[in-house]
């Protein structure tokens, strides 16, 4: 895995000539906890950031030298958040916001988790800054995958982010989509979450299909 870098001595990203720049500029961290509840404060210190970048040769770089999910130990976390955004709920950025969560069978997490990436940073969900990061959780009887959004109130923006994760995660016709606010997941007994169908999207979709979808120009 990649050296593990204090988020708190990071300097501006710097992008070299000649690389395609992103939209946005993306914080990369690891997590690997115990079961059960966690203090603010643990769940704090258990982020260890992994490295930032802001060009699509930036993230290869980085992503050559990642365990794929599916290796990584139980209750260990991928986060790819833009930076200023730590993936908290307590973050600015998140307080009002919320997640669409993906429940998957063991075996599926690398590759969807690679495809959901691709599109984030390739601008496919088409909402702008209202997307915050995304986490790869695995866990021992599935794997989860989510995608934090600032504004749980924006029905239109919610539906646009289900709608295109349902395509570019190419979900089997069992697998649920929730979506759930921070708000509600800082309560201790909140209500459950919205609950919805996945869909199945005819047709497979390649690591190499998802590539393309970076803009290189």
């Amino acid at each position: 895995m990649s050296k593990i870098v204090s988020w708190q001595q990071l300097v501006p990203i710097e992008i070299p000539p000649g690389d395609h720049k992103l939209q946005y500029n993306y914080w990369l961290w690891y997590s690997r906890r115990s079961p059960g509840k966690q203090s603010v404060q643990s769940y704090d210190q258990n982020l260890k950031l992994i490295g930032s970048f802001g060009s699509v040769e930036q993230f290869w770089a980085i992503n050559s030298h990642l365990a794929r999910p599916s290796d990584l130990q139980g209750h260990s976390d991928f986060h790819l958040f833009k930076v200023g955004i730590k993936p908290m709920w307590e973050d600015e950025a998140n307080q009002r916001g919320g997640k669409w969560i993906v429940r998957l069978r063991k075996g599926l997490a690398s590759r969807c988790w690679e495809n959901l990436v691709l599109a984030m940073l390739g601008e496919q969900f088409m909402v702008g800054q209202e997307i915050c990061g995304a986490v790869v959780s695995i866990r021992f009887q599935e794997d989860i995958i989510c995608v934090w959004n600032k504004t749980a109130s924006d029905q239109a923006t919610t539906s646009r982010i289900r709608d295109t994760m349902r395509r570019v995660l190419n979900l089997p016709p069992n697998t649920s989509l929730e979506y759930k606010t921070h708000n509600d997941s800082l309560k201790p007994n909140g209500r459950r979450p919205h609950r919805l169908p996945g869909i199945l999207i005819p047709g497979r979709i390649h690591l190499s299909s998802c590539r393309s979808a970076i803009p290189l120009g």
